[in-house]
């Protein structure tokens, strides 16, 4: 009988090494990482990461992790949690769109919190996170289950476990384990993402991570789950209606030779440039291009904003997006993000002020917002997350811009100065200009680094 699919991850999860990865996907990680930081330490002082911070940090451990921009080490389940919720709440963090759309920078978190737990240096925990990233954007690739009321981060409990296995040097069975374990209790529901959205949008993945860390632990100490996980009678695709097909041949050991090396996946990802839900930064840039070319944003009379069916069904349909009350509805509003990049000319953390995004005016604006699905753009999705924005002006004329490839997605990427500028404006109220540069410094030698240690201590904040 093959192998499944979990005995697949396992041999892929302890056969990979340092010097299996290109350096194009070395890099690549290193820019990811340090974007996440930027993310974390950004959001370090919102209310839903200080809860989870203040949450973490009652708990403390001898080979703990440290809680980002904190002077305290809790059991690395418990930093993965604290710190994914921090990397995640602006919705700044990278993406990967497929049949289930993610983000896969949320695997970050963990690793970080492994690595240091276990003394792992810099390389090791390079190898984990684009571990990581390959398993998560290939289980995206193989089915949705979004469709079905299942979150995008119940394939996150797989690729965390599989990332902290590696780092913990777990043998193919424990790590085995370490997936089954994640995957019997690791199923989240979709309600996370549907009509007023709450603080668990920016929490779901970090519970994941816990979970997933979790998991590993208890497998390095000998705990066993059930077998086959995915394949099982009442397993992984029973349970949620999906075939994850040919998954396991992604990941068959000895590598597959590709101009690219094995765990290549993150060079598909996209980084973000505006602190919103990605299917709206095509429409955020259109939005600004047509400021540009109006001399008031009163001579608009309205808006009509032509998207793909994955942007309409997640941020686009529902009568809540044309009302946002809550942060994680506005930056989850196509017909709001759009709007307000075209009243204000920009899109940063104060357009997600309560004051802006509940403005009467802002509302009323909203009414005159239409969202309608285009086919030719739903058939370039997920190659392309392209939207047209039309504006008609009070004088009668309209005003067209499609965008399909905004900056920051793999096909129109960032420059390293540009990772590295986004990641000064997220921590220059948290960090001087020194400390800041600093972390940015170890990141880019972070393959050299014996351990990450220094790089937690420099992301200490003043409390």
């Amino acid at each position: 009988m093959s192998k499944t699919l979990a005995h697949q991850l396992a041999d892929y999860s302890c056969a990979l090494r340092f010097e299996d990865l290109s350096k194009q996907v070395v890099h690549e990680v290193k820019r990811r990482v340090l974007d996440s930081l930027g993310c974390a330490l950004g959001a370090c002082n919102e209310e839903p990461c200080m809860i989870a911070r203040k949450v973490a940090s009652e708990f403390s451990a001898k080979r703990g992790s440290t809680i980002i921009g904190m002077n305290h080490k809790a059991p690395p389940d418990w930093s993965a949690f604290a710190n994914g919720c921090c990397i995640r709440y602006f919705d700044y963090n990278d993406t990967y769109l497929s049949k289930e759309p993610a983000h896969p920078s949320d695997n970050i978190s963990a690793a970080l919190a492994v690595a240091e737990s276990v003394g792992a240096s810099g390389a090791e925990l390079i190898t984990a996170v684009a571990l990581a990233y390959e398993v998560q954007c290939r289980l995206c690739d193989a089915a949705s289950i979004r469709a079905r009321g299942w979150d995008h981060v119940t394939y996150g409990s797989f690729s965390t476990a599989l990332a902290s296995g590696h780092l913990m040097k777990l043998d193919p069975e424990k790590t085995r384990q370490a997936v089954n374990i994640a995957g019997v209790a690791g199923a989240a529901m979709r309600q996370a993402r549907v009509g007023e959205l709450s603080h668990w949008k920016g929490v779901a993945f970090a519970t994941a991570a816990r979970h997933g860390v979790f998991s590993a632990l208890l497998a390095r100490a000998g705990m066993t789950g059930p077998g086959p996980i995915f394949e099982g009678q009442m397993g992984f695709e029973k349970q949620l209606g999906v075939s994850l097909g040919n998954v396991a041949e992604k990941f068959a050991v000895p590598f597959a030779k590709t101009s690219d090396g094995p765990a290549s996946m993150i060079l598909r990802t996209s980084i973000k440039f505006w602190p919103a839900e990605y299917h709206s930064q095509s429409a955020i840039e259109a939005a600004l291009f047509l400021r540009k070319e109006i001399a008031d944003p009163a001579q608009v009379r309205s808006m009509t904003i032509e998207s793909h069916d994955a942007s309409v069904d997640i941020i686009g349909s529902e009568p809540e997006k044309w009302k946002p009350a809550t942060r994680e509805t506005a930056d989850h509003s196509l017909p709001y993000i759009t709007a307000i990049a075209l009243l204000d000319g920009e899109v940063t953390s104060k357009q997600f002020e309560p004051d802006r995004f509940t403005d009467a005016k802002i509302w009323k604006f909203l009414e005159n917002v239409k969202v309608k699905r285009n086919r030719e753009l739903s058939a370039m999705y997920p190659e392309a997350a392209a939207n047209i924005v039309h504006i008609d002006l009070v004088d009668g004329r309209r005003l067209t811009k499609r965008v399909d490839y905004p900056l920051g997605h793999a096909e129109n990427p960032l420059k390293d100065s540009e990772v590295e500028r986004k990641f000064f404006s997220l921590v220059n109220r948290q960090l001087a200009e020194g400390r800041a540069k600093k972390i940015a410094d170890i990141v880019w030698k972070l393959d050299e680094a014996p351990s990450v240690d220094e790089l937690m201590r420099a992301c200490l904040m003043k409390e």
